[in-house]
């Protein structure tokens, strides 16, 4: 293909420079816990070639010392390839093996780019093809995120919203159902619910995990393992558990595990469901928290900062607001990851880098959302006993208790009653008697005033009838 520059400052070569022309799309590059995985899986790769007799020690060390650095992330700066490339991943493949081998060379002493003592392909790719390598990393790196990450950050939510259902447990309050008032129960069993759903979905995500740690390593281009040690795929799934501390283990068929990746899709679908919880969440606590004073009211968030350019005194539930634009991204994340899965042809899926990458996405979204929820919401909500207690008393679905007693339609009738009744103000509490009386001037009545209100408060609630 001739020669192409390569800058000298950069451990990658002449492949990755090519792709950085050719796929000059967008600025989204492939994850950093992706490229960990590699380092991961290539160190690993290199020790079981060393235990097979196929790789030199002294090579070995070499590999591994410099996949070392990749794990550590120090050579992260080095790993500029796009996301939009070929769908099998092949340039980031092998971005890795120039990397890896360019680095190796210099621990060694030798020269940049004469492929001595360690070459890319023949050494730190030996028993390997892109077609098996990046989806091992793909599994690496999803699982790795989603057991390390996104499930404490579940916890973390869950626990800090069970803390809430146990404070609120003896709270009475309306129900609401299709957005109308409902029979009574508590503010803690209403939060019990949220944390049924989290409790159930990092269980979904759980069981997704598993099939996370099924590896495609061994199946080299097409599956069959050709140019591979009959025992290597199950030795590097074995060193990639030792090195990660997961429980990966080689795939059982490894011409699924190239052309389709449903593992992937499947536990995207929990991540999607998760979610969906999410959404319910955040959009119930902030409804619940509208007001201050023509909302619903009932619970208090933090005020973490100004809510408007414009109203002063403003204060908005930003954090509810921040994880439900989080939950509608993660589910347009898992509609690409869908539709890319059942897009294998053949042998192979090519449609690896954008599942890998919003599933990432997904999961780093959603870790972080649930984090930033508890410290900056969760941990501070409220309830407002004085206007939960006053939505209790005035409503109408009370009656439903009488229903067993008096029949549903007399007890329908008391309701209609009640709800077309003229509403009753509260009694007024008699105004402390004033040493020194002052002269009030009050407004000269306008044209259109109602003489029934004179002499009443301009902002007296008390003379607004209930609507029919």
């Amino acid at each position: 293909m001739g020669k192409i520059d390569v800058p000298a400052d950069r451990y990658y070569g002449a492949q990755t420079a090519r792709s950085l022309i050719h796929f000059a799309i967008g600025k989204d590059v492939m994850p950093p816990e992706l490229i960990r995985a590699f380092g991961i899986l290539k160190k690993a790769a290199a020790l079981v070639n060393q235990d097979l007799g196929k790789l030199p020690p002294e090579k070995a060390k070499l590999i591994t010392q410099a996949a070392d650095e990749v794990i550590a992330g120090k050579l992260n700066g080095h790993f500029p390839l796009s996301v939009w490339q070929t769908g099998s991943g092949t340039q980031t493949n092998m971005n890795v093996n120039e990397v890896i081998s360019n680095r190796a060379i210099e621990l060694a002493g030798g020269e940049m780019g004469s492929k001595k003592p360690i070459h890319p392909n023949d050494d730190v790719n030996m028993s390997q093809s892109s077609n098996d390598t990046f989806p091992a990393a793909m599994h690496i790196a999803a699982a790795s995120e989603t057991a390390r990450r996104l499930l404490p950050a579940i916890k973390t939510l869950r626990d800090a919203l069970d803390a809430k259902a146990r404070e609120f447990a003896d709270i009475v309050k309306i129900g609401r159902t299709h957005l109308q008032d409902a029979t009574p129960l508590t503010l803690g069993q209403e939060f019990s619910g949220y944390v049924n759903l989290l409790d159930r979905d990092g269980g979904r995500v759980a069981v997704a995990l598993d099939g996370l740690y099924d590896l495609a390593i061994g199946g080299t281009a097409v599956g069959t393992g050709l140019n591979a040690h009959p025992e290597f795929a199950d030795r590097a799934a074995r060193k990639i558990a030792a090195l990660t501390g997961l429980p990966f283990r080689s795939h059982p068929n490894k011409f699924a595990a190239l052309s389709a990746h449903d593992e992937l899709v499947f536990a995207s679908g929990a991540l999607k469901t998760l979610a969906a919880s999410l959404m319910k969440i955040a959009n119930d606590i902030r409804w619940l928290a509208s007001g201050p004073r023509c909302g619903l009211g009932e619970l208090t968030l933090p005020e973490n900062e100004p809510g408007s350019s414009i109203m002063p005194g403003k204060v908005n539930p930003t954090q509810a607001e921040a994880v439900t634009m989080v939950a509608v991204q993660v589910m347009g994340n898992d509609a690409a990851i869908g539709f890319a899965g059942s897009q294998g042809n053949f042998e192979l899926n090519v449609f690896k880098p954008v599942m890998i990458f919003n599933y990432l996405h997904s999961v780093e979204l959603l870790a972080d959302a649930c984090n930033s929820f508890v410290e900056h919401c969760v941990n501070g909500i409220q309830a407002n006993r004085e206007q939960i207690d006053h939505y209790v008393r005035n409503s109408l679905m009370l009656v439903t208790a009488l229903a067993p007693k008096i029949g549903y339609d007399n007890a329908a009738q008391v309701a209609k009653a009640a709800h077309h009744a003229p509403h009753q103000p509260p009694r007024s509490r008699p105004q402390p008697r004033l040493r020194h009386r002052r002269r009030i001037r009050r407004p000269r009545q306008t044209r259109g005033h109602d003489p029934s209100m004179r002499g009443a408060p301009i902002m007296d609630t008390s003379v607004i009838q209930r609507g029919g």
